[in-house]
């Protein structure tokens, strides 16, 4: 039976429409008066894509926007790199082939991140929650290292009281030109350093962006460098522009720091989103004389934000002798055709912070040694040999074909406290790793925790393991007592096992490896054969713990 009622309106009539506009304003207005939660939305980050010199390479395979800002990618040796600065909020990332085929497959590291992304043809756009070091891998092109820094919040003015710009007179640096500066730069930063002792402050050494080609610079106390997004310092290896510091006997060739401290100074700083460029094989060249890119030494009081470090052909960075020093969102990008070009080795040296970095580079990115009192790398400097202390690396991207991170390999003077937390092994030969080859002090109250170990796909001296502690014989031997690993998710366990060996006399002992997740468990292992740990000889006090 049909209804004699007859509908006032059409459910698409223009009645309808405002009945149901009047409706909604009066529920909204009762919610708004009951206080009902309405969802958060997440703010955007704000994105600063840092310039690059032309003379870095455009990628041939990436372009890349950020929350709609396109951002420059650069063609390197082993992988290509694009640089930002995000502010609070979430980022949008689109990477786009450059080739125009579409994507097949692709991955986002760190994968403890869960980043999962959407494909469309040749784009790959996901979401981050805020500022991370990323590595991005789409089908067969090579890795994109995507380093988003934080957003700077102390950056000067390029000019006044207590600020001195190069670029200004009587500096009056040019940049793009290849003409060396150095005379320049090192004008400024003594009347800087000048200013900031008789002011009891710091006085600032303003660089603009551009490449600057300089000889050896010196730092003195009481100075801060500033490095503009877009400044690049380049070394060149021409030997009559710069002082031999050392020599490295395994590479055959001397060696220079190229930006180094004036021993006994103090509050010292160098900060920015600048570039320090060793110019790798290019700066060989020349003369053969290797590079090590910053070297603190005699130091205290001493800090580095935001800078990148590239192409080093030895050693990059190499605090040595110093104390109470921080390294806060460093990027060491060095080459995986060139031989010991670590990123960070902290040597002798005391109270020293390693906090958000990322480092990739053939050899050890992240490591700690001592040295005797005249070792070749470093013959020039006087006094003797100093323990090294309370040394603390967090937060860190690692992708080498060494070690991940590693306590070693030169033990002469005793090391305690190192800690190496919150670290994400991108790829290595191993991940966690105590080598005391060299020397006959004791290391010490050693800890790694909350470290993810995504791939092991590379062998060093045999090894391909996600654990490796080893005693050596060269030069005598030492003990290692104390060792935690804790909460460790092994992605990648190797192809060799897992490895505790000490020597008659000199015992890796006092150990304890607790939440260690092998590859397709979810829960701790609690045997030496769970974790593949079946090297073992002349240990002692090994607890084991899910």
């Amino acid at each position: 039976m049909r209804s004699s009622l007859t509908p006032i309106a059409g459910a698409g009539s223009p009645l309808r429409r405002r009945l149901a506009l009047v409706l909604t304003a009066l529920l909204l207005g009762v919610a708004a008066l009951l206080g009902t939660p309405h969802p958060a939305r997440a703010a955007v980050g704000s994105v600063s894509a840092y310039p690059v010199p032309s003379s870095y390479p455009a990628s041939t395979d990436y372009k890349l926007t950020v929350n709609g800002t396109s951002v420059p990618v650069t063609k390197y040796t082993g992988y290509d790199i694009a640089q930002l600065a995000l502010g609070t909020g979430t980022a949008t990332i689109s990477v786009t082939k450059l080739n125009n085929t579409a994507i097949g497959a692709y991955s986002v590291s760190p994968q403890k991140l869960g980043i999962t992304g959407t494909v469309s043809g040749p784009t790959l756009t996901f979401t981050v929650q805020n500022d991370e070091y990323l590595i991005v891998k789409l089908d067969g092109r090579p890795n994109l290292v995507i380093a988003a820094d934080p957003a700077e919040t102390n950056r000067p003015a390029a000019g006044g009281t207590g600020v001195f710009n190069v670029q200004s007179a009587p500096y009056s640096a040019q940049p793009n030109t290849g003409a060396y500066t150095t005379t320049a730069f090192q004008t400024a930063l003594d009347d800087a350093a000048a200013y900031g002792s008789a002011n009891a402050t710091q006085g600032i050494v303003y660089v603009p962006a551009g490449v600057y080609t300089l000889g050896n610079l010196y730092l003195r106390s009481n100075l801060a460098l500033y490095l503009a997004p877009g400044a690049v310092l380049r070394y060149t290896g021409e030997a009559a522009h710069y002082a031999v510091t050392g020599h490295k006997n395994s590479q055959g060739r001397d060696l220079t720091w190229f930006i180094s401290t004036r021993y006994s100074s103090t509050n010292i700083k160098i900060y920015g989103r600048g570039i320090v460029d060793g110019d790798g094989q290019a700066a060989l060249a020349p003369s053969n004389l290797g590079v090590n890119l910053l070297a603190p030494i005699y130091t205290s009081g001493f800090t580095v934000d935001g800078i990148t470090f590239r192409e080093s052909s030895s050693w990059a960075v190499i605090p040595l002798r110093s104390s109470d020093l921080a390294f806060r969102n460093i990027k060491l990008f060095n080459r995986f055709d060139m031989g010991e070009n670590d990123g960070s080795d902290v040597m002798e040296s005391t109270n020293v912070t390693v906090d958000h970095a990322i480092g990739i580079g053939l050899d050890d990115p992240f490591s700690t040694k001592t040295w005797p009192d005249v070792a070749d790398i470093y013959k020039t400097v006087p006094g003797t040999a100093r323990p090294l202390d309370n040394v603390t690396f967090n937060d860190l991207v690692s992708w080498t074909y060494c070690y991940g991170v590693k306590v070693g390999q030169g033990v002469y003077e005793p090391q305690s406290k190192v800690t190496f937390q919150h670290v994400v092994v991108h790829d290595a030969a191993v991940g966690i790793g105590v080598h005391h080859k060299y020397g006959t002090a004791a290391a010490t109250n050693l800890r790694f925790d909350d470290i993810d170990i995504e791939r092991l796909s590379f062998s060093n001296d045999g090894n391909r393991t996600w654990l490796a502690m080893v005693t050596g014989n060269t030069a005598g031997i030492g003990p290692v007592t104390g060792v935690t690993i804790s909460n460790v998710r092994v992605r990648d366990a190797g192809t060799t096992a897992a490895r505790i060996n000490g020597l008659p006399g000199a015992p890796i002992s006092d150990i304890t490896v607790s939440h260690i997740v092998m590859p397709g468990t979810t829960t701790g292992a609690t045997t030496p054969t769970q974790l593949n740990l079946t090297s073992l000889s002349d240990y002692d006090g090994l607890t084991i713990t899910s």
